[in-house]
């Protein structure tokens, strides 16, 4: 997917992707990740969810990155925070307490730059990207968070019925980029109220990846 077309979409505030409270699926299943309080969760792709504010008030300290920076200073003003700005080979960086957003492309942040995070929290980047791509992007993740442990959310419907994003991601995909360095475990599968864009019937599924020992 090119850079191009995400930066349009926010633009023109074509942004209906953009949940208008923070996802029931992480709120029921976070605690499956086990986090101490305080641990600090990588949030890829994350442009201004409300997921944030939600993990924020929950205590944990937040980290994440997208290619808008009109998201990402947006996110900022809905905080009620006034971050610390400072560019790093390419990418820009947001810090303020216990939160760092990075604007830029995902693949130029290095684990060195990111930190240590605890645990992966992917909505929205997965099922963002088409198939070329995703091979490389959960390798990427993998090496970033230094394999800690994931909930990902992922969509499942016949792709040839409407177009992504977000794409469709099955389990046999899941167990390709992922069984190699983690245990899989289906948390839950739901049915997607209306539909892919009223177009193709449509779940969602929640998995916990675990590392491997």
């Amino acid at each position: 997917m090119e850079a191009e077309f995400w930066h349009g979409k926010w633009e023109r505030e074509e942004i209906a992707f953009h949940l208008a409270q923070a996802n029931p699926l992480l709120t029921q299943h976070v605690a499956s990740l086990q986090l101490a309080p305080g641990a600090r969760v990588f949030l890829p792709l994350c442009g201004k969810t409300l997921d944030i504010h939600w993990l924020r008030q929950g205590g944990y300290r937040l980290a994440g990155i997208d290619l808008s920076e009109i998201a990402i200073r947006a996110l900022f003003e809905e905080l009620q925070l006034q971050p610390l700005i400072t560019q790093h080979a390419g990418l820009l960086r947001f810090s303020a307490d216990g939160i760092d957003m990075f604007v830029g492309d995902f693949f130029s942040l290095d684990a060195a730059l990111l930190g240590a995070v605890d645990a992966v929290y992917d909505r929205a980047a997965l099922v963002a990207l088409p198939p070329a791509m995703r091979a490389a992007y959960s390798q990427h993740l993998q090496a970033l968070s230094q394999y800690a442990a994931q909930l990902l959310i992922t969509y499942e419907y016949e792709q040839t019925l409407a177009d992504g994003p977000p794409f469709a991601v099955l389990a046999s995909e899941v167990q390709q980029h992922y069984a190699q360095h983690y245990q899989l475990s289906h948390l839950t599968r739901v049915a997607v109220a209306g539909g892919i864009k009223g177009k193709a019937p449509a779940t969602e599924s929640v998995w916990l990846l675990q590392p491997q020992k």
